[in-house]
């Protein structure tokens, strides 16, 4: 709300409160990952300077405008996270330092449009950026790398390690056709979704040079990741207590803005190695003598990603899944059929659907050949959770894949059952 009253009443406003950032601005975009990646920048950039930040997730216009308007008196640089179609209109009003983008897959298709729609507003917005802003491009990314021709000022970041590759793209895919050709592209890895390690047969692009790679990466489960890095100042090795690949890509690019933003790579890895992931996105609560795991998915990759993450441990799990269709979950849940389902809860103990959609998920799974015996529906999802809980024996671990306004519902309750801290708690 300030952040509109704000804009009704002072248009140029976000310019005005960004330009008394003295060490100026960054912002990070990606479909997946920004929330978590802009949390990381915060952590490394905030043991040395106060930082202004819309912790609470608030990431279109109004709320940038509003985490500026309560920025610290003695804010010294921004870290905001911007959503991808707003991110041309940010962009232009603060004049940023860095711009951090990190990925572009199918998202709220009803909300942003196809994948190309957003992907030419990028391409527009990075050419009206000023000479002087720094890109840091994920690079597993073909259309995202490809923001960089022509600029000077270009960071590029990414995983080369084919040990962790997938043996094919996922189904999900979407890139993977050269930006400047149309061919295929061919793959010498796949990391996540059209993520990896590819080039244009008829050589008209390839991924670009990694100033910042993460090599010889260990994955422990939901335990955490571990991988050498690769900096432009040697080698370093980070532990990060969160798991799956794509928190590896989140960590790489918030390594890489801090260095834009002149923080020793040594010293961000340091301060990543206790970091604690946003809201929501990753969490381990103790429940009558088991663990529950909580994990974000909103979008096909997103899903595979956090699958991928639980299933080396599905033996004596019960597994919650909870889909909405609310306006920040987006309307259209159609996505749900392009997750590699096929055989990725076979080993589970039992799932349980829940959310508005929780038929929809069921019917899902059916078709994935899962069991029916298997299969339970309940709501609300606090039901679904207890059920879960319930059945799970003592020791067992709860996993509970949620989109974003269901994770809310649960995470409310789960506070206020004292297990967890609430929302406002975290956002301060």
């Amino acid at each position: 709300m300030p952040g509109h009253v704000l804009l009704r009443l002072a248009p140029e406003a976000l310019g005005e409160l960004a330009g008394g950032l003295p060490d100026g601005t960054a912002l990070i975009s990606a479909t997946n990952g920004k929330t978590t990646t802009a949390a990381m920048l915060a952590t490394i950039v905030g043991g040395d300077r106060a930082v202004c930040r819309n912790v609470g997730g608030a990431n279109l216009v109004s709320g940038v405008a509003s985490a500026l308007v309560a920025r610290p008196p003695d804010a010294a640089v921004g870290v905001l996270e911007v959503d991808e179609a707003a991110l041309p209109a940010v962009a232009r009003a603060v004049a940023p330092r860095v711009v951090a983008l990190g990925n572009l897959f199918r998202d709220q298709l009803d909300r942003h449009g196809e994948l190309e729609m957003v992907a030419d507003r990028w391409r527009r917005m990075v050419d009206g950026l000023p000479a002087a802003t720094t890109l840091v491009l994920g690079a597993d990314d073909p259309v995202v790398d490809a923001l960089g021709d022509g600029r000077d000022l270009v960071v590029r970041y990414g995983i080369d390690d084919p040990a962790v590759a997938r043996p094919t793209r996922d189904d999900a895919a979407d890139s993977t056709h050269c930006v400047r050709c149309g061919a295929p592209y061919a793959y010498r890895a796949v990391y996540l979704g059209h993520l990896g390690d590819y080039a244009c047969p008829q050589g008209d692009h390839a991924r670009g040079g990694l100033d910042f790679a993460a090599r010889d990466v260990r994955m422990d489960g939901v335990a955490g990741t571990a991988f050498r890095l690769d900096a432009p100042d040697g080698a370093h090795e980070l532990r990060l207590p969160l798991p799956g690949l794509y928190n590896v890509e989140n960590a790489l690019a918030a390594i890489a803005t801090a260095h834009v933003l002149g923080v020793p790579v040594a010293r961000a890895v340091e301060r990543l190695g206790g970091f604690t992931a946003a809201f929501g996105r990753f969490e381990r609560l103790q429940v009558d003598g088991r663990e529950a795991v909580l994990l974000l998915f909103k979008n096909p990759t997103g899903a595979n990603e956090a699958l991928r993450a639980i299933a080396g441990d599905l033996a004596d799990s019960r597994v919650v899944l909870a889909l909405n269709d609310r306006i920040a979950d987006g309307r259209d849940v159609s996505w749900i059929w392009d997750i590699d389902l096929e055989g990725a809860l076979d080993a589970a103990a039992g799932v349980v659907c829940t959310g508005t959609r929780a038929a929809d998920l069921a019917v899902r799974l059916r078709y994935a050949d899962l069991v029916a015996d298997r299969i339970d529906i309940r709501t609300p999802p606090e039901a679904a959770f207890d059920a879960a809980v319930r059945d799970a024996p003592p020791g067992g671990r709860v996993y509970v894949l949620a989109t974003y306004t269901a994770m809310l519902d649960l995470h409310r309750v789960l506070a206020e059952r004292g297990l967890t801290r609430s929302f406002w708690e975290e956002a301060r």
